[in-house]
């Protein structure tokens, strides 16, 4: 019995990789593994995926981001201006640090900051403001390709510059900051309050200045200055030397489910009604249909899927970002969020949900509106 709980708190766990497995393996019975499948596997993706998976772990634990938003939060004087620094910190810093690692930094934050209110007020705006930091996470994540793992992966698949990916993404970044604005200054409140936060500790000079370095040659890798697998040597080599416990913070689930589903998508191109048939299904519909996959099986897993049937990248790279929106699992970053509030409350757990489905469909039309006016 307990190889069957093991696997079933697995499967409850990672769901995704778990599903992702599968299909991996449902599909090499179709067609039979052979030298083709190395090359399904997209090195370059993953490489990074790990560089900077270990490069934002580094930084974390260095205190540097607790720093910045402290010294932010330090200059509050009032409820408004509290929840515009506690959303756009997430807003922002989401572009390079990822969103998940915005919202694992800053989320935890708000609960302390919003501690300094009123009772009635701090319940007023507990789920209002993680609702928005993580959509602002989700959003701001979108507008470059190290802000989440579907963007560095259909950035190096499509061949756009890093220009070329930031410029496509500006207005819908643009339009996302305005929308998260907009509901502040309606619902942000308006009472004085002086945060008061315990000093982060930063970590030594030298490791600050070697993860910062490291995230700089990852920023030259993905803007094709530097060869990946120097990088992964570089990174591999720097870690070791500096902190070894920075490998066991790697998400090693996240590389694992690219590769089944690079295993998935590789073997289902070489059966030829099945690729008819999704390329029917999403030829001059890409956006549409990575927005709607979102919502069911996540945005990662939809452009993993999906870019393997089509070769219009652009509006494939928008329905997956603007796709996070939705149902809590279109983004995996919004469950961070998510089980963060609940450890702090589990009685709001189910006020969250309303909030956050009501709020994220709003978000949600808006850009895909942005989408039909200026589609590429």
């Amino acid at each position: 019995m307990k190889p069957i709980k093991h696997i079933t708190a697995f499967v409850k766990r990672e769901t995704v990789l778990s599903i992702a497995a599968v299909l991996a393996i449902a599909s090499s019975f179709f067609v039979t593994p052979d030298a083709q499948y190395i090359n399904y596997i997209d090195f370059r993706t993953l490489s990074l995926l790990f560089c900077l998976m270990a490069v934002m772990a580094g930084l974390r634990k260095t205190g540097v981001f607790s720093m910045l938003a402290e010294k932010m939060l330090r200059r509050v004087r009032g409820v408004k201006s509290l929840v515009f620094i506690l959303v756009m910190l997430c807003f922002f810093f989401s572009m390079l640090i990822t969103n998940d690692v915005a919202l694992i930094t800053f989320v935890p934050f708000t609960f302390t900051a919003l501690d300094m209110l009123e009772e009635d007020e701090k319940k007023r705006l507990i789920i209002p403001v993680v609702v928005m930091q993580t959509i602002a996470a989700n959003l701001g994540s979108m507008l470059t390709p190290i802000g989440n793992p579907q963007n560095l992966y259909l950035q190096g698949l499509s061949g756009l510059g890093l220009g070329e990916f930031v410029t496509l993404m500006l207005p819908y970044a643009a339009v996302s900051f305005l929308l998260l604005a907009v509901w502040i200054f309606f619902f942000g409140g308006k009472n004085e309050v002086t945060v008061s936060l315990t000093a982060a500790r930063l970590g030594s000079k030298k490791k600050i200045a070697v993860c910062l370095t490291a995230f700089i040659i990852c920023l030259l890798t993905v803007a094709r200055v530097i060869d990946y697998r120097l990088t992964l040597i570089i990174i591999i080599a720097l870690t070791a030397a500096t902190d070894r416990k920075i490998f066991a913070d790697v998400d090693y689930t996240l590389l694992l489910t690219f590769i089944a589903f690079f295993i998935f998508i590789g073997n289902m191109g070489r059966i030829p009604a099945f690729e008819q048939f999704l390329q029917s299904v999403i030829t001059s519909r890409e956006c549409l249909t990575a927005v709607l996959s979102s919502q069911v099986i996540s945005n990662v897993p939809a452009a993993l899927l999906l870019s393997g049937f089509t070769d219009n990248f652009k509006p494939l790279i928008i329905g997956v970002n603007i796709g996070g929106l939705g149902t809590l699992i279109a983004s995996m970053a919004s469950l961070i969020s998510f089980k963060l509030l609940g450890h702090e409350n589990k009685s709001l757990r189910g006020k969250y949900m309303i909030y956050f489905t009501a709020a994220n469909i709003i978000f949600l039309a808006a850009l895909t509106a942005v989408y039909v006016c200026i589609k590429p």
